[in-house]
């Protein structure tokens, strides 16, 4: 039996159940791990609330890290006793023990610690696809200006320092004066606290009126349409998250009428549907942690136990950097 959080109903943060649930052996693919540190981020509050919808009742979580204890017939890339972290679903990581498919369950090198694995993962990837792979037509090159908002969240320190590594000139929004120096710290070029300023007016001031050529929005709602008049003639706009709730619908004429401009809606596991390309996404991000271009900020520390106040924290907006759990 392994302690265990799970929902019953969709809700707010008090539908978080602890429970005692069996732990099954491992089948073919898959493997049973005994987790160190658990992954707490804005997709397990769209899952706990229904706005992704799941089959109830509903075991939370996508990110943890900790040891392989038992393998499936036909895992070949993992063995007992490896150190290992992931970033996929199924949902249900919030557990001391569990068993999943091994495909998306990657070697974590000996250099980077249990928590650090589990408050990386799924922000670290979800950063790599967000610069490596969600570019606009012309490309992106050093000095170019993108705009990241919740710059001082967790994905969003990891981003702040990864463009500087690559060289871009990111902009950053945050909610406070104090997030926003802890952008600036973690390498972001400039920082506008949209609580006090008009971003699109300080965008715009920053960039010499010439916009942004991307503009990497988790926020949804409260930033879609200053984002849009951020961005330079044929930019992109990715919205990959909703934490102010979903983009109401438009017409495409407005990406003509603001400039030509591209939408993509970016999720990570479209970028991970296979065993190879999820590796060579971690280790990728393996390598700027280890060579400390990228260091993972873990601000937020709680017990299983108490995943209710990690969610309150989490919407409340009153966490930087990575949240864990710690079974």
């Amino acid at each position: 039996m392994a302690r265990t959080i799970r929902i019953e109903a969709f809700g707010g943060p008090e539908v978080l159940q602890l429970a005692d649930l069996p732990v099954p052996d491992p089948a073919a693919g898959q493997v049973r791990l005994r987790q160190h540190a658990i992954g707490v981020n804005f997709i397990d509050v769209y899952h706990r609330t229904g706005l992704y919808p799941n089959t109830l009742p509903l075991n939370l979580g996508m990110e943890a890290a900790g040891e392989v204890i038992a393998v499936g017939e036909g895992v070949t890339h993992l063995k007992e006793g490896d150190r290992v972290a992931y970033a996929s679903g199924p949902l249900g990581s919030y557990t001391e023990e569990r068993t999943m498919p091994a495909q998306n369950v990657c070697r974590l090198p000996d250099g980077i610690s249990y928590e650090t694995g589990a408050a990386m993962m799924l922000k670290g990837l979800t950063v790599q696809y967000l610069l490596k792979k969600c570019k606009p037509v012309e490309g992106l090159h050093a000095g170019d200006y993108v705009l990241f908002h919740a710059g001082a969240g967790g994905v969003g320190l990891i981003a702040c320092q990864w463009a500087r590594h690559l060289g871009l000139r990111l902009i950053a929004t945050a909610g406070s004066e104090e997030k926003c120096r802890l952008a600036l710290e973690n390498g972001a070029a400039y920082a506008i606290n949209y609580r006090t300023e008009d971003f699109v007016a300080r965008v715009k001031d920053i960039t010499g009126g010439q916009g942004v050529k991307v503009v990497y929005d988790s926020i949804g709602k409260d930033t879609w349409e200053g984002s849009l008049d951020c961005l330079q003639p044929f930019g992109l706009m990715v919205t990959f998250g909703n934490a102010s709730g979903p983009v109401p619908p438009f017409a495409p004429a407005v990406l003509a009428a603001k400039g030509s401009l591209y939408v993509t809606r970016q999720t990570l596991f479209a970028h991970t549907t296979s065993r190879e390309r999820t590796q060579a996404m971690a280790d990728d991000l393996f390598e700027v942690v280890t060579s400390g271009a990228v260091k993972i900020h873990i601000d937020q520390r709680f017990a299983l136990a108490d995943a209710a106040d990690a969610h309150r924290a989490l919407e409340a907006r009153k966490t930087t950097g990575s949240t864990i759990l710690l079974p």
